[in-house]
């Protein structure tokens, strides 16, 4: 059987596999395995593509987010506002500064945090606001920003987006950001790794010394951190990949119009909605989302699966529904557009190498099943 994946990260791989191999050459000869000239080079490229001064290179996603909230000065007796659609990391991330997760609704059309939503759960303890950049656009920042409390900071989590802008302003600038570089992401190590990035000097050394166990030079220690570094192998993998990704980005955008116009006829008949993407947004498009109508969903991605398409869930259970988080003592119905979404959401094959036959099949697979 002919499988699409959902990301086809061994094409991906082709495309950069012998400028990695040089510059694994290159680390191996040297033995920078832990920061060094790789890892520096990437930082200052990946601040350059995103509009931003300061790229702090980590060890992964979960990472950058716990280290931005972290060098908010964020701790145990805060709390922190999170969309209740979004993958478990971002709780997670709140979770380890000991601040407590509070939820909002995302918002119907674009499932993306509903800025109304976040302002109304902000309370007295209050620390932070975490809208996440979903699905490869981004939230609307500015509108929270300028109705926060100053006590209040925003911490993007753009593990996404990258690429994305809104209204031309891009994660990270004028505040800080969060980003993964899980192999599966737009821009894809080869493993976990991630990245903090943020106009605010102070910040950025501040990140920089929480994740290298509280300082920036060997044995020196100026506040309590952790061990949180990108190594050298992945900067290699990052860099050459990131030299391709404004067109990766391009053809994710160009097979998004064409999954537009190949399911018109499933939307027409109220099959399927199709994605929004908000006013100002840029979009990168690291998943293409349809919501499913009149099936089941979970039915319809089992027979998608078994024809060989990989299709999948982003994401199955909202925040508060899942066994981890059921202390912050919520119920179902609590956040029903949300709720709504993980029932219905449905994630089909998008990479930059998906040709449009490969799409004709994904469409044709998809209307046969919902036919039942």
């Amino acid at each position: 059987m002919n499988q699409i994946p959902l990301v086809d990260l061994k094409a991906a791989h082709e495309e950069v596999a012998d400028e990695v191999r040089a510059g694994f050459e290159r680390i191996l000869a040297g033995t920078a395995f832990i920061g060094g000239d790789e890892v520096r080079r990437f930082e200052r490229a990946y601040a350059d593509f995103g509009g931003v001064a300061h790229c702090v290179g980590v060890a992964n996603g979960t990472d950058a987010v716990e280290l931005a909230l972290r060098a908010w000065g964020i701790g145990p007796g805060d709390e922190v506002v999170i969309p209740a659609n979004t993958f478990i990391a971002t709780a997670g991330a709140v979770a380890r500064t000991g601040a407590r997760p509070v939820l909002a609704d995302c918002r119907p059309d674009t499932y993306l945090l509903d800025p109304q939503a976040a302002l109304e759960a902000v309370g007295p303890a209050t620390r932070a606001v975490v809208p996440v950049h979903l699905y490869g656009q981004m939230a609307d920042v500015p509108a929270l920003t300028r109705q926060l409390p100053d006590r209040v900071k925003a911490v993007e989590d753009a593990a996404q987006c990258q690429g994305a802008t809104r209204d031309g302003r891009t994660p990270g600038s004028g505040g800080i950001a969060a980003t993964s570089f899980y192999p599966g992401k737009n821009l894809g190590a080869y493993g976990d790794a991630g990245a903090v990035l943020t106009d605010d000097e102070e910040l950025a050394g501040l990140v920089r010394a929480l994740a290298n166990h509280g300082g920036v030079a060997k044995y020196r220690h100026d506040v309590p951190g952790f061990n949180s570094r990108l190594d050298g192998l992945q900067a290699v993998v990052l860099r050459a990949k990131l030299a391709r990704l404004a067109d990766g980005n391009a053809a994710r955008r160009a097979a998004a119009a064409r999954y537009d116009t190949l399911l018109a006829d499933l939307t027409a008949a109220g099959r399927i909605v199709l994605p929004t993407t908000a006013a100002g947004n840029v979009h990168v498009w690291h998943l293409y989302v349809v919501q499913v109508t009149g099936a089941d969903r979970d039915d319809i991605v089992g027979k998608l699966n078994a024809e060989g398409i990989g299709a999948g869930v982003h994401y199955p259970a909202p925040v508060h529904l899942t066994p981890a988080y059921r202390h912050l003592g919520h119920a179902p119905g609590d956040f029903p557009h949300a709720e709504k979404a993980a029932d219905r959401i449905l994630s089909l094959p998008l990479y930059p190498q998906i040709t449009p036959d490969q799409q004709q099949r994904v469409v044709d697979t998809l209307a046969h099943a919902l036919r039942g």
